[in-house]
């Protein structure tokens, strides 16, 4: 089964990023519970530790391996429950700074997520756009009751990457 990517480019601030929506039949304070506590969050991607207060937290992203090497994640922005802004260094290139932003607006009963991740270039959104679209599906599988083990891995990488190199070339 190939799916049809949904992410977008857009250029801000002088960078390139990826951008994703989904939306939830659920209040924007639910969905951002999905996206920022570690026991929710744990069900489609990964925990996290520490402080946020301190301004960083060591992010895990066990939905890849148990033993996911501890990522640190600095909180550049948090206005719960509408926009939560952190950076991290990219794993395979510590020179790579990932600016990801997660905005909430909920209308009518639907809480909408616009995701984007700074990309640098096509060689990594081929693999980073992918890697999302994988991971937000599972976010709506778990908020929506659905088995999160059924969303596929290899109905998206490397089904679409050419979509993302493509867009980004």
């Amino acid at each position: 089964m190939t799916l049809t990517p949904t992410g977008r480019r857009e250029e801000r601030d002088g960078q390139t990023h990826v951008v994703f929506e989904r939306t939830f039949r659920a209040p924007i304070d639910d969905v951002w519970a999905a996206i920022t506590e570690p026991e929710r969050l744990e069900r489609w991607i990964g925990t996290w530790s520490g402080d946020p207060a301190s301004g960083r937290v060591d992010f895990r992203m066990t939905a890849e391996a148990e033993d996911a090497p501890v990522e640190v994640f600095e909180i550049r922005e948090c206005d719960e429950p509408r926009l939560l802004v952190v950076d991290s260094r990219s794993p395979d290139d510590a020179d790579v700074v990932w600016h990801l932003r997660l905005a909430l607006a909920e209308a009518d009963g639907v809480t909408t997520l616009r995701f984007s991740q700074s990309v640098p270039g096509a060689e990594m959104a081929e693999s980073v756009g992918p890697g999302w679209e994988y991971y937000l599906d599972r976010l709506v599988a778990a908020e929506t009751g659905s088995d999160v083990a059924a969303v596929d891995w290899d109905a998206y990488y490397p089904a679409q990457s050419d979509h993302y190199r493509e867009l980004f070339s």
